[in-house]
């Protein structure tokens, strides 16, 4: 290391060399810290969007649940409730739906409904190279060249595409069960678990999940489902007098 002063080049002492290595050492540290805290915010605005701005935006709740790999235990059933059937057998294969009562501190003919689902694995590959392509096209992290996403942020590329999955399977569950959603906060979904845990370890394949949501039912799918057509009585005696 030079010092230049004075048109003359000094020689650092030993010692102020050590000490300078030690401060360029914790600068570096630090931004590198700064960098991985702002992953979140840097990687949303790349991507232009914000979980929050969806008509289900999920809301993570802490989990205590323990996590092997990407098996994060499902938080239980809780009891009671009617579980609904679904308007097609091929409508979100190995889904159930249970509708929990009314809706608290909300207008008559809302209802508390508890999902049970698994966001598919083939939907969260395709939204992970859709969301790495998009990030890639304005990315210009410190340190890094423009348009490459950093290792250490690629487990949030993750996070963003499996939550986006689970929007989508909730956005599905509504056709499935005959059910409309809420407009606003009102209609926001609150996934039992802890997002990042589904995701740790995860590389492929589906992700099981429960979420809990107000709603109501579709009135004219079900009008249809729960009136059949009314049987034809015939009368044989009207119609043998009238022959």
């Amino acid at each position: 290391l030079h010092e230049f002063a004075e048109g003359r080049i000094t020689i650092l002492h030993k010692r102020q060399t050590k000490h300078c290595l030690r401060s360029i050492k914790y600068h570096a540290i630090a931004l590198y810290s700064k960098m991985k805290s702002s992953i979140p915010t840097l990687l949303a605005t790349v991507l232009g969007f914000s979980a929050q701005t969806a008509a289900f935006a999920p809301i993570p709740t802490q989990s205590t649940s323990t996590t092997l790999l990407r098996a994060a235990e499902l938080i239980p059933e809780p009891e009671g409730g009617e579980e609904l059937l679904k308007m097609s057998e091929s409508s979100l294969p190995g889904s159930r739906m249970k509708n929990m009562g009314p809706a608290e501190d909300q207008e008559e003919g809302v209802f508390s409904f508890w999902l049970t689902a698994k966001a598919d694995g083939a939907k969260i590959k395709k939204l992970r190279t859709q969301t790495e392509k998009e990030a890639s096209k304005n990315a210009n992290f410190p340190g890094f060249r423009k348009g490459q996403i950093p290792p250490w942020a690629q487990p949030q590329m993750t996070g963003f595409a499996v939550q986006e999955a689970i929007i989508k399977t909730c956005e599905e569950s509504l056709e499935a069960y005959g059910l409309e959603n809420l407009s606003g906060s009102a209609g926001e979904v609150t996934v039992n678990e802890d997002i990042k845990d589904l995701c740790k370890g995860y590389k492929s394949g589906d992700i099981a999940f429960t979420a809990k949501y107000n709603g109501k039912f579709d009135s004219a799918v079900h009008a249809v489902v729960e009136s059949p057509a009314e049987d034809v009585v015939v009368d044989v005696e009207v119609v043998a007098e009238a022959e």
